[in-house]
């Protein structure tokens, strides 16, 4: 099983992978920002394609690419659930991991945390990001973003806690599981 969790930067996916891995079995989290990190820390700027050199890795082909393939390659030789906390609002991005998970795992599910940009704003504040920083910039795009179809199932999280969003992932992927 592959359980997706999409949202803005600050929607609280991390906090809801935290706090869902200890309660499914055989799972780890798996964060495709630390591949996202790597590639920029390996690949200079000047070696990138024309259209890669961005403050985003995720404009970087190899960061999807390479998403997708370690994901293979944990399940394959962990044999684990993977909980994947991501913002993913591009969406030729989203369709080729949500695409190449599928093929990975047909028990994959995703699920898009939803909230205000003020709400959004609060939490990244509230965490310790940079007051008009990088994430603080993406927010306005991000909320326009999810609100498309594609990004299915929405769990607004504006007034509830991460339990109840952690509870409301339990509900959805249990009666499938085996």
């Amino acid at each position: 099983m592959i359980i997706m969790i999409n949202g803005a930067f600050g929607a609280g996916k991390t906090s809801a992978a935290r706090m869902l891995q200890p309660l499914i079995a055989n799972s780890l989290i798996f964060d495709p920002e630390e591949i996202g990190l790597m590639i920029r820390k390996i690949i200079p700027e000047e070696a990138r394609h024309i259209h890669e050199r961005t403050d985003d890795f995720q404009d970087i082909e190899l960061w999807r690419i390479l998403t997708v393939k370690v994901a293979g390659e944990v399940k394959k030789k962990y044999r684990k659930h993977l909980i994947v906390p991501m913002t993913l609002y591009k969406e030729e991005n989203f369709a080729y991991i949500y695409n190449g998970f599928k093929e990975l795992d047909e028990d994959l599910y995703h699920f898009c945390l939803i909230a205000s940009e003020d709400t959004i704003t609060d939490r990244l504040a509230e965490r310790g990001d940079a007051i008009g920083g990088w994430s603080f910039q993406r927010t306005a795009e991000c909320v326009e973003a999810f609100k498309k179809a594609m990004y299915q199932e929405h769990i607004i999280t504006d007034h509830v806690t991460t339990n109840e969003v952690t509870d409301f992932i339990l509900k959805r992927i249990r009666p499938t599981r085996k």
